[in-house]
């Protein structure tokens, strides 16, 4: 059974000259246990389908219609206050730049207690001790020592551990991470991943994991979901999107990826720029840029339709779906 699903959600931005679409019918579910990464780029909506689902859409953002389901219950209608303690317990959220998540004015070892004694039944002393617990576990060295220092005290890539450990003290069944590796170099990027890989496996923790690097979606998660303007242009398995990509857009960000078993003179682009939310295409979002547009795609907008061992949103698959 799914852990997280998500209904024909649409999310929209009302302004002076109309109303604007930022998110338009996405659907997608996530299992307990399963890392499920969402790529594009940038403005492709990915950080706004987190933001929807942890229920911090950004003012006048607002879901216009469809469903978010956690375990089953409805969460998109809640009231702010029932939302919140949904957020911490049940939901964690990783942001890309620590220093927004992290209060600078507390110790990261009290702003650990007050988040598991909020959320957990648990006292003051056992809180602190599965704090420094929690801090081991994300690699922050001299855990015991360092749990009362306060967040300037930290680099950078240690700051992003300790928001992890704060994302993941209480528990929570499903983790949004929001490019949780962007901030940190690669060596520790590399030790992140594996960190987070492991805690969805071992705790049954589902995790949605956003990001534009194809190399970290790669590595860790098992399903990836491709999006551009707002829709999702392909989802399936990750070794079947990344090998033989069925959408021309996930064509076009697969062959962008330099191979390492030969060398190749130039690599794919893809022409154009994605379309600001003034000004989507009419039909398929994508047949602007498109290599293998043809009439149909300038008039009808594609669903999500079976394509071999994928599903992808384009019009080149539809005869097999007749």
């Amino acid at each position: 059974m799914s852990l997280l699903q998500v209904k024909n959600l649409r999310v929209e931005f009302p302004t002076r000259r109309g109303t604007l679409v930022a998110l338009d019918d996405v659907s997608f579910d996530i299992a307990p246990g399963e890392v499920l990464g969402v790529v594009g780029e940038s403005g492709a909506g990915k950080s706004m389908t987190g933001a929807a689902i942890i229920g911090l859409l950004e003012p006048p953002g607002r879901i216009a219609s469809g469903q978010i389901l956690l375990e089953g219950r409805r969460i998109d209608n809640l009231p702010y206050e029932q939302m919140r303690q949904i957020r911490g317990r049940q939901i964690g959220a990783i942001f890309q730049d620590p220093l927004t998540t992290l209060n600078p004015l507390y110790t990261i070892g009290r702003q650990l207690v007050e988040t598991m004694t909020t959320h957990l039944p648990i006292g003051p002393a056992e809180a602190r001790e599965k704090a420094i617990g929690w801090l081991e576990l994300v690699g922050i060295p001299a855990a015991r020592e360092r749990i009362d220092s306060y967040p300037h005290e930290f680099s950078g890539g240690m700051r992003q551990r300790v928001v992890i450990a704060l994302a993941l003290c209480a528990e929570p069944k499903l983790i949004v991470a929001d490019e949780p590796t962007t901030a940190l170099d690669v060596s520790i990027q590399a030790q992140v991943i594996a960190m987070l890989k492991t805690l969805a496996r071992e705790k049954g923790t589902a995790m949605m994991l956003v990001t534009h690097d194809m190399g970290v979606i790669a590595e860790t998660a098992d399903r990836v979901a491709v999006m551009y303007a707002g829709r999702i242009a392909e989802i399936g398995p990750v070794r079947e999107v990344v090998r033989h990509a069925r959408h021309p857009y996930s064509q076009g960000l697969m062959g962008s990826i330099p191979p390492l078993d030969r060398r190749v003179e130039r690599l794919q682009q893809i022409d154009g720029a994605m379309p600001r939310l003034t000004a989507i295409p009419q039909g398929c979002a994508y047949n602007p840029r498109c290599p293998q547009v043809f009439s149909r795609c300038a008039v009808e907008r594609p669903e999500l339709m079976d394509a071999g061992t994928t599903r992808a949103a384009c019009w080149l698959y539809a005869e097999a779906v007749r």
